[in-house]
């Protein structure tokens, strides 16, 4: 198998794994549950930045998701 095949399908796998722990944020605030989302958001975030810091995706994207999801947490009144 090329480098590169080999590449694309483990960055595929963290990418998978970053969404997946995204959605369960989103979950958690769309069940208004903030300590669930506040606890989830702290795990994508430790995956974020180590996906950013691997190159699997841009900094800045990791910076983003970051920044959205923590508003929408906050955006919680519980």
């Amino acid at each position: 198998m090329r480098q590169n095949d080999r590449r694309n399908l483990k960055n595929r796998a963290e990418k998978g794994i970053v969404k997946a722990q995204v959605k369960k944020v989103l979950a958690a605030v769309d069940a208004k549950d903030k300590a669930a989302a506040e606890k989830e958001f702290q795990a994508a975030t430790k995956l974020l930045d180590r996906a950013g810091d691997k190159h699997v995706v841009h900094k800045n994207f990791s910076a983003r998701k970051k920044s959205a999801l923590a508003k929408k947490i906050n955006a919680i009144t519980a």
